[in-house]
């Protein structure tokens, strides 16, 4: 029980990595399944009471673990992969003692060999006690990625702050000047937004935000840098594109936005977009973001609701 009790804590751990709450009662009934297993099998004269039984529940629980490191997004730690694999081994040992007992028995000459309880047991409580101390540390740098998201997102979107946003674009844009390419960025208002906060409250404009920010994200790449860049103001880097690409997106994130359902009768107001376009000449973000602005300016003059390029002569 106290082993199965082992893995099943390897295992909820390693969901903790991935902010799942650990499984309760599935670990709960392992671990009385193994016990109604043992106390049926003549205990007190069967040292391996409920041995089928204890050996699936060891392969499963740290396969399960397994599974769960390996899930872990990419890059998340160098022990990643290191542990899951090792879990993995684990568990696969479990299950051959599994099919060593049944078929061999559990003193055959293969299953004593091979899966003795006395080196089995010790190597497995060794690995429990260093998977422990490695789960520490998984989760000491998990704090520490949380610290460093919390500091580096708004807050209400969930995207990337003003200070993160700059940053990984100066970067961005570093990397270009000695890779020649070109990319473009968007610089979007919501039109009217004022009236949405002074008609149906500042919780209204709040849901807003976080409408526009969902439909920016799914429009654009994971590899796209996407940021509120203040108030109702966002912005985003696609490295890569070009104007009439980027001209696309912002199409894009207005009916995405536009086809998202009314909450409570709330309207959904449009946006403008400024877009401008850079190459490995770029010096910075900052006259990236200038040019983007002045187009927005022209599309909201152009009647909002649409977008405008920074080279655009109207």
């Amino acid at each position: 029980m106290l082993l199965v009790q082992g893995s099943l804590a390897v295992w909820a751990g390693a969901q903790s990595l991935r902010t799942r709450p650990p499984s309760k009662w599935v670990s709960a009934g392992i671990l009385g399944v193994t016990l109604f297993a043992s106390l049926m099998d003549r205990p007190a004269s069967n040292i391996w009471a409920g041995g089928p039984v204890f050996l699936t529940a060891m392969s499963v629980g740290i396969g399960l673990a397994s599974l769960e490191l390996w899930l872990l997004e990419p890059g998340y730690s160098r022990m990643r992969i290191p542990m899951a694999v090792a879990a993995a081994g684990l568990a696969l040992f479990y299950f051959c003692r599994f099919l060593a007992f049944v078929v061999d028995g559990q003193n055959g000459p293969i299953f004593t060999a091979a899966f003795g309880s006395a080196v089995t047991t010790m190597g497995t409580m060794m690995v429990l006690v260093v998977a422990s101390f490695s789960m520490a540390a998984l989760s000491n740098e998990q704090q520490t990625r949380a610290l460093h998201a919390a500091a580096s997102r708004d807050g209400l979107t969930g995207l990337l702050n003003r200070k993160a946003f700059l940053d990984l674009a100066a970067e961005q844009l570093a990397e270009h000047a000695f890779t020649p390419s070109t990319g473009a960025l968007i610089l979007a208002d919501l039109d009217h937004f004022k009236t949405v906060n002074d008609t149906s409250g500042h919780a209204a404009g709040d849901v807003v935000l976080q409408l526009f920010a969902q439909a920016c994200t799914e429009a654009v790449r994971t590899s796209d840098l996407v940021g509120r860049y203040g108030g109702e103001e966002f912005v985003i880097l696609l490295p890569g594109a070009t104007a009439q690409r980027a001209e696309l997106i912002a199409e894009d994130i207005s009916r995405r936005l536009a086809s998202l359902p009314s909450r409570d009768g709330l309207q959904l107001p449009t946006a403008s977009y400024g877009i401008s376009i850079y190459d490995a000449g770029t010096s910075g973000a900052a006259g990236l973001i200038a040019a983007a602005d002045q187009a927005m300016y022209k599309a909201k003059a152009m009647g909002r609701n649409r977008a405008a390029h920074s080279d655009d002569p109207r």
